[in-house]
């Protein structure tokens, strides 16, 4: 009797504690910006396995984001992944509260097993300048090669270069000489979507319902409450929270899923890859020994014609 009366203690804590910690999320604005960390709690792999990258469940508008790596690295060195989120530095977004504000930006860099982030005292004067102020770190103690920064500010960061340290084949068998891909996703803006399920107010609200626009109730939060009467007589309220502008009005007919507000979302997501090419040094020598031979057989060549041709004309004098 004791042990289940400890179950049901416990099992309400976990309830009382979770319930608290989504309220939480809701309620303070600046975490339910911190999408990249729920992702973090939710997804095993950012990457699904039809090749979508899951910050596209909460940023649902499409933009476009560029990646720009080494066509080449050696084993045991580092270079730097250049990731651009461009957009439009004068737009303002919806904030939590429903002011405007500036963009925030977000990305996830994918790299193949072996690929880490590179150690602070390895990075070179010039890598060091890129990186300072960033944050980034793993995707999980257990995926190294997935990097993730944000949110930051998007006017100081629509440029934002990972520091990458490439495996060496010789202590990592899992490693080879071959060409891998290089995925990337990145977001400008605050999602549509929170963690929940539950919309954001950076997005679109529609009428569940036709019917008519009986009411609306402004809330001292800044958000609206709109009554809604059906053509068959019930009512059905939607909970419109600060920040989009509303363009229906009282008294006006309505048809199910008419917009009752603007979108006012300015950002969005967008994923896109690359590839790069681990080399073998050994290779990279051999080519360029290659070269040389070449190089070598044809000014030997053109020195031997030279001679030819003057030995010719000589006989042709005599």
């Amino acid at each position: 009797m004791k042990h289940n009366y400890l179950l049901n203690v416990n099992k309400n804590l976990k309830q009382s504690l979770l319930t608290t910690s989504i309220l939480f999320t809701l309620l303070v604005p600046i975490l339910s910006n911190a999408f990249p960390i729920f992702a973090q709690q939710a997804y095993e792999n950012p990457r699904e396995a039809t090749g979508r990258i899951v910050c596209a469940n909460c940023h649902l508008a499409q933009k476009p984001v560029e990646i720009e790596v080494p066509q080449g690295v050696l084993p045991d060195t580092v270079f730097g992944a250049e990731v651009t989120i461009p957009y439009d530095l004068s737009v303002k977004q919806v904030t939590g509260n429903g002011t405007k504000g500036s963009l925030n930006v977000g990305a996830v860099l994918i790299l193949p097993e072996g690929f880490t982030l590179a150690p602070k005292e390895r990075l070179s004067e010039e890598l060091k300048e890129e990186t300072k102020g960033l944050s980034i770190s793993m995707y999980s103690g257990s995926k190294p090669n997935i990097l993730v920064v944000g949110p930051i500010p998007g006017d100081k960061n629509q440029k934002i270069t990972f520091p990458i340290l490439a495996p060496n084949p010789a202590e990592n068998k899992n490693v080879h000489f071959i060409k891998y891909p290089i995925y990337v996703g990145a977001n400008r803006g605050r999602g549509q979507v929170n963690p929940t399920g539950t919309k954001t107010n950076n997005t679109i609200y529609t009428s569940p319902i036709e019917g008519q626009v009986l009411k609306t109730e402004k809330l001292p939060d800044g958000g609206l409450n709109i009554l809604i009467k059906s053509k068959r007589g019930d009512s059905t309220t939607v909970n419109i929270p600060a920040g989009p502008d509303l363009i229906v009005k009282e008294g006006q007919a309505v048809s199910a899923d008419q917009a009752l507000t603007i979108d006012p979302n300015v950002g969005g997501f967008g994923q896109t890859e690359t590839e790069i090419v681990l080399q073998s040094p050994a290779r990279v020598k051999g080519m360029i020994a290659f070269f040389f031979t070449i190089i070598l057989a044809q000014i030997l060549l053109v020195l031997k014609k030279k001679q030819f041709e003057k030995v010719q004309l000589a006989e042709m004098n005599f």
